[in-house]
Parts: structure tokens; C-alpha cells; sequence
């Protein structure tokens, strides 16, 4: 039995600032870090890029011979196989870079130097990545496919190091009982602007394309025909991510400290980190919580990331589909995130996340019963709606309604797992446990994707293969019961 830890930490940051609430400048500022970057997960890693990507993946086995013994539809559901599954591999690689080694991020920024400087460059990397995206042409003329897997990990690392340095900023900008809705509102923000960016792409080129309005023809010539639009989506995010990224640096607390070494803070925070670990039992309430949500943050993230190539393949969906589907739960999730820290201040975050993976659950459920010929599990036979360009079917407009569930109550479930561990950690390691935090979501990052890859590969049905997520939910589920997390309302403390 190792004796309790009671040294102080390396360099403990104590804010001197009056800490507000989340219209309060600093808070807003945080918050606004999310309109900045999360467009790029949105049209890049669910809705637009990956979907075009996946299909790419889908020709070239095509056009390889592989699949020739196979009649047309056997074909097309072999080539959308494979493209969701090599999305699934993307994911898991990501995952496994950052899995060995945001933890060390996290400890080092307790105790290291100021943290924007690292930021310039976490974000500088996710915008190269994704501005080089442009050049993944169908036709492979531009960027080779392995270079452009290669972009898509990169800029998945350099985001989740953001993740990992704007979580650990959260308590140095705003007030403790404010700490929920300024969680909630980044993330509201964020899926605010990934609508907005969705709704001009529509607009501007698949629309114009499809039906001659409200443009006679995609704007500045953009050939939607060879996915340019598509492509267009990693410039357009790494752009908005520079332009908007600004009030953050200008004024957000960084909470680091000025002149600290950036060595010695990674020495010692692997070693703090080591202790942590070591002396488990000190922190078991924490650990447990975080093991809960390796297991159905590994579930969310599997079933957003490979959400858009789903529905894209399986259901057949065109791009102007997809992106109302996109809009419609971008829209939804900023409801979603409001509603998360809403619900943390009345049940506590706790409760919040039982509600909202219970409900992530439901609607997998719900999305998985759903076949371009039949829904609810084949009792509804679907039928042809209308003859339009869009949403033809009974099915495609079920599915549809399906982004309204999944959009609020992901989004809710990321604000709450944020406010949990605030709520949790000692306020000197935050950084550090938010490390565990990165690392408690992408240590089995990969099992996700893996699970779904394996198991389409093997059934050789798109379904088979997304349902393998509902695994990791209930477990993740069970885990969090045993989590103590007393509900704290900070009545003297409420946010603004």
C-alpha cells in the first residue's frame, strides 16, 4: 500500500481574475474556440469529406476486379462495405496515436509554460491537413489516396491535442457553477457553425446542380459532378478556423505558467502521471468514471464518425440529402449542447449522462431499424413518397427524423462529460485528468471502428456492422452506476 500523494504539484495555477459566467469575455471566448474548430469534424469526418472518401475507396475496388464475380447490387454493397470499413480504420489509427500519448499532453500542461503557443501549432497542423484535403481527387490525379488518409489522421491527432489543451483551460475561465453552460455553449456554437457552413454549401453548389436553383449553376464553377464541392469542405474549415479562432488567443486566461519549462513540465508529468496511475485506489471515483467513458464516448464517437458514411452508402443518399440531414441535427445539437448544461445544473452530470447515452441507445436502435425498402424492423414496408429530387422514400424521411434524437443528446452527453470530470477533478490537476479524459476517449477509439469493420466485414451488411456500437454504450452505461458524483447546485454560484 503506497502512502497518499500529498505533494504539491509542480506549478499550481491560481487564477486572479474574476471569474464570470458564459457571456462573461473570457467564457464567451472559450466557447467561441469551438466555433472555430469543430466545423471541420462536422463536414469533414461525418457528413461530406468522409462519405466522398468512402466512396472512392468503394470505386477503386470496383474498378480493381475484386468484386467481379458479384451481379451490380452485390457489387455496390461489397464497394460500400469496404469504404466503411477503411473509414473505420482512419478512425482507429487516429485514435491509437493519440491514445499513447494525449494522457502525457495533459499532465505536462499542469506544469508547463503557456499553453496558446501549443495551440498555434495543434491547429496549425489541423488546418494544413485539412486545406490539402482539396486535392483527394476521384480520378487520382491530384493528392494519392494513402496521402490523403495520412492527412486525415494528422489533422484527427492535431485536433484531439486541442481537445486536450481547451478542456484544460475550462476552469480558469469562468466561475465553477458557471463551468456547464460554458461547456455547453462551446459546443452549441460549434454545431451552430457547422450548420451554417453546411447550409452554404448546399446552397451555393449541390443545390444549384440538382435543380437549378436557387442558383442556375454551382457557384464559381465548382464541378459537383467530380465531388469538388466535397472537396472544398477541408478549405473551407481550415480557413474558418484560422479567421475565427482569434478571440480565443485575444482573450481567453491561458493558465499556464510564463517561463515554465516545457521539459521538465513533460518530465514531470510523466512521472505525476505514472503516480496517478500507481496510486489508483486514491482515485478510483475518478478512474471509474473515466473507464465509463472510454466505453460509450468509444460508442458516440464510432457512430458520428461513421454515421454520414452509413446512411451516404447504405441508404443511398445524394450530398443535398446528406447535408439536410447534417443541418437539421447542426441545429438540433445546439439545442443539444444548451440542453446538457441545463440538465447537469438540475440532476447533476451524472444523471445527465445515464439520460443521454440511455438515449443514444434508443436511437441506434431506432436508425439500425430503418432499410431503403422497409422501417421499424420491416413491420412498415417503405414506399415512394414523391417523385422530387430529395428524401423519395418513406424511409429517407423516418431517418431523417432520427437527427433530431441523436444530435441532442451526443451533443448534451459531451457537455455533461466535461462538467463531469470538472466536477470530479482536484482544480490544481485538471489538466492532468483531462489527459486521462483525451485518453479515457481515444485509448479504444479504435475498438469502435474496429468492431464495426470486422463486424461488416464478416456479415458483409452495413446494419451488422453499425450495431456492434450498442456494445460499448451499455457498458459504458453499467460502469458510470457505480460512479459517486454527489449533485453540488452551487445555489451562490450560478452561472449568468
Amino acid at each position: 500500500m503506497h502512502p497518499p500523494v500529498t505533494t504539491a504539484p509542480d506549478s499550481m495555477v491560481e487564477p486572479t481574475i474574476d471569474l464570470g459566467g458564459a457571456l462573461n469575455r473570457r467564457g464567451l471566448a472559450w466557447a467561441i474556440f469551438e466555433w472555430a474548430r469543430n466545423p471541420y469534424y462536422i463536414l469533414v469526418i461525418i457528413y461530406l469529406f468522409a462519405p466522398y472518401f468512402a466512396s472512392i475507396i468503394g470505386q477503386n475496388l470496383i474498378a480493381s476486379g475484386a468484386v467481379d464475380g458479384l451481379d451490380g447490387a452485390a457489387q455496390r454493397a461489397a464497394a460500400n462495405a469496404e469504404g466503411q470499413a477503411t473509414i473505420s480504420g482512419l478512425v482507429k489509427y487516429a485514435g491509437f496515436i493519440a491514445a499513447f500519448t494525449a494522457p502525457f499532453l495533459g499532465a505536462a500542461l499542469d506544469r508547463g509554460g503557456r499553453r496558446k503557443p501549443l495551440m498555434v501549432v495543434f491547429l496549425g497542423l489541423m488546418a494544413v491537413m485539412s486545406f490539402s484535403l482539396y486535392w483527394v481527387t476521384p480520378d487520382d490525379t491530384g493528392m494519392p489516396i494513402w496521402m490523403g488518409m495520412t492527412a486525415l489522421v494528422l489533422a484527427s491527432v492535431g485536433y484531439t491535442y486541442s481537445e486536450v489543451t481547451h478542456n484544460s483551460m475550462l476552469n480558469v475561465n469562468g466561475r465553477p457553477g458557471s463551468l456547464p453552460a460554458i461547456s455547453g455553449l462551446g459546443l452549441a456554437l460549434g454545431n451552430l457553425a457547422g450548420a451554417i457552413l453546411m447550409a452554404a454549401i448546399v446552397f451555393s453548389f449541390a443545390l444549384p446542380a440538382l435543380t437549378g436553383w436557387p442558383f442556375s449553376a454551382p457557384l464559381f464553377g465548382v464541378d459537383v459532378a467530380a465531388g469538388e464541392h466535397q472537396r472544398l469542405v477541408g478549405p473551407i474549415c481550415a480557413i474558418w478556423l484560422v479567421v475565427f479562432v482569434v478571440p480565443f488567443f485575444l482573450y481567453t486566461e491561458d493558465g499556464g505558467t510564463p517561463g515554465a519549462s516545457w521539459s521538465k513540465a513533460a518530465r514531470n508529468g510523466a512521472v505525476g502521471l505514472y503516480r496517478t496511475i500507481r496510486n489508483a485506489s486514491e482515485n478510483i471515483n475518478i478512474l471509474k468514471y473515466l473507464g465509463a467513458r472510454m466505453l460509450y464516448a468509444d460508442g458516440m464517437a464510432a457512430l458520428l464518425a461513421l454515421g454520414g458514411v452509413y446512411i451516404g452508402l447504405y441508404l443511398e443518399w445524394n450530398v443535398v440529402e446528406l447535408s439536410a440531414y447534417a443541418v437539421l441535427a447542426s441545429l438540433f445539437a445546439f439545442a443539444g449542447g444548451i440542453f446538457g448544461g441545463w440538465l447537469d445544473g438540475v440532476v447533476g452530470p451524472k444523471r445527465a449522462l445515464m439520460i443521454e447515452i440511455s438515449g443514444m441507445v434508443a436511437t441506434l436502435v431506432y436508425q439500425l431499424s430503418i432499410t431503403p425498402d422497409a422501417i421499424f424492423y420491416g413491420l412498415i414496408p417503405g414506399f415512394t413518397i414523391w417523385d422530387g429530387p430529395v428524401f423519395n422514400t418513406l424511409s429517407d424521411v423516418v431517418y431523417l427524423s432520427s437527427a433530431a434524437f441523436i444530435a441532442v443528446t451526443a451533443t448534451a452527453s459531451i457537455s455533461s462529460s466535461r462538467s463531469m470530470l470538472v466536477h470530479l477533478a482536484p482544480s490544481h490537476r485538471v489538466g492532468e485528468f483531462f489527459g486521462l479524459y483525451a485518453i479515457a476517449g481515444t485509448v479504444t477509439v479504435w475498438l469502435g471502428p474496429l468492431l464495426v469493420e470486422l463486424f461488416t466485414k464478416w456479415s458483409g451488411d452495413q446494419r451488422i456492422g453499425m450495431s456492434a456500437i450498442g456494445l460499448l454504450f451499455i457498458l459504458g452505461f453499467i460502469v458510470l452506476t457505480t460512479v459517486h458524483s454527489p449533485h453540488h447546485p452551487a445555489v451562490d454560484d450560478a452561472p449568468d
